[in-house]
């Protein structure tokens, strides 16, 4: 009979696996412990199967089996063998690894004496290593079955003590198969592959609105409407694609995040005081088109650039024929001669002339003093370095460093007709190297004679 029993629980419970989760509502667990008796204090081992169902959040019912062996010695004895029905009552919940309980129930005890029906009550914890498999340990009392033995009326309340594992097994619905069952997924539509959170919604790392999966700035707060990205200057072009992103608040922008340019010619249309420029044209920083002379006729206009001119005369000087007629003369007719000579250079953010810069004026002079009808434009450059307003006074320097000398050598500054102080005008080099900055630091001569 004790084998037949015996064998009948290996057989009920071989397959099981456990689980007490609302996902996985079945579990079983395999333990080993320690009985005794309350009666003579014997000990023995008490092997144990169960198998768990979910019920509720606080609730499992439990059908258990133990067998108490070697009470008696260390050799094959099977003191005792029972089935319970129990119900464990979780003190904790399912989102802790430790998990506190308290069971008790009834069954079917059999011993060496007698057999028949009795309960048992106790106490114990779970403590989870990963989502489905536990550790257990409980402590209980169970009550013991009363027999008559030579006359004498016994009955062995017992005690136990079981430490085990208990592995979770079941499988809710999970219809987005994103790992959270649909009970519990408060975003059920999510797309395959998407990592959630235990809600089963999409993470959203910089919690911005916008999850990870459609996020371009996953780790950077931004913008619903640009795919999670911030906008610092508010141009409505995210961060990372903005080529301008210091660009003032208001000022209208191209897809590049740019301000607009209209007219292409490099200064921004909030900025430009001449915004329908020719192309091509080289403009000032107002975005209007350079007029070196002053007599406000644009270079691209003015047919005689470097000499002030009225409009009238296509930006040309007026020179009278006669003074009965005073006829005007046409531009063709004004310079009838031009010569252009070598620049001279300066030392980076200096104005004096070097002994080098002295020989090339050497040239200078002597085509001047060759011919009196000869006069002289002027016009000063500087590099690219420093400010604006530094760099016109520095070229405006340089034009009088270059006048003081030529006038000590003996030209009369009445034949020094025009001077323009350009500051960082018209490059004739890249700023980016020594050798160009060495040429852009010039004052340029234009040597003309006129009717």
């Amino acid at each position: 009979m004790k084998k037949l029993l015996l064998l009948s629980m290996i057989l009920a419970f071989a397959a099981s696996i456990n689980a007490q989760t609302s996902d996985r509502k079945w579990g079983a667990g395999i333990g080993l412990g320690a009985y005794g008796t309350l009666n003579d204090g014997g000990l023995g081992l008490m092997p144990e199967l169960y198998l768990s169902r979910y019920l509720s959040p606080k609730l499992d019912l439990m059908l258990k089996g133990d067998l108490g062996v070697y009470r008696s010695g260390l050799k094959s004895d099977l003191d005792l063998a029972n089935v319970f029905l129990n119900l464990r009552y979780k003190l904790g919940d399912e989102s802790k690894k430790f998990r506190p309980y308290l069971f008790a129930g009834s069954g079917f005890l059999a011993d060496n004496n007698t057999s028949g029906l009795n309960f048992d009550l106790g106490l114990g914890a779970k403590y989870y290593i990963s989502q489905a498999t536990a550790f257990y340990f409980d402590a209980g009392y169970l009550n013991g079955i009363k027999s008559t033995l030579a006359s004498k009326s016994i009955q062995d309340n017992l005690w136990k003590a079981t430490i085990g594992m208990e592995f979770d097994f079941g499988k809710a619905k999970d219809t987005d198969m994103d790992g959270v069952s649909d009970k519990k997924d408060k975003c059920p539509d999510t797309p395959a592959g998407v990592v959630v959170d235990k809600n089963g919604c999409p993470v959203d790392t910089d919690g911005d609105g916008v999850p990870d999966y459609l996020d371009k700035c996953p780790t950077v707060k931004g913008l619903v409407s640009l795919k999670g990205c911030p906008d610092a200057d508010g141009d409505g072009v995210a961060d990372i694609d903005d080529k301008c992103p210091d660009t003032p608040k208001g000022v209208k922008v191209d897809a590049k995040g740019c301000p607009l340019d209209q007219d292409n010619d490099g200064v921004p249309d909030y900025l430009d005081k001449c915004a329908d420029t020719p192309a091509k044209v080289a403009v000032d920083k107002n975005g209007c088109p350079i007029d070196i002379d002053g007599d406000g006729v644009p270079d691209y206009l003015d047919k005689c650039p470097t000499v002030a001119g009225p409009k009238e005369n296509n930006g040309c000087p007026v020179k009278e024929a006669t003074v009965e007629t005073k006829k005007e003369l046409t531009p063709e007719q004004v310079i009838i001669q031009k010569i252009k000579v070598i620049p001279v250079h300066f030392v980076s953010d200096k104005s004096y002339l070097t002994d080098y810069s002295k020989g090339v004026l050497e040239k200078l002079i002597k085509t001047l003093k060759s011919d009196k009808d000869f006069d002289v434009n002027m016009y000063g450059y500087t590099d690219s370095q420093g400010s604006d307003d530094h760099n016109i006074k520095l070229s405006q320097d340089r034009i009088d460093s270059v006048v003081k000398y030529l006038t000590s050598k003996g030209i009369s500054r009445d034949r020094i007709i025009h001077q323009k102080a350009l500051g960082k005008a018209k490059p004739i080099a890249s700023n980016n190297t020594l050798e160009g900055r060495l040429q852009n630091r010039r004052v340029e001569f234009e040597i003309f004679k006129m009717k």
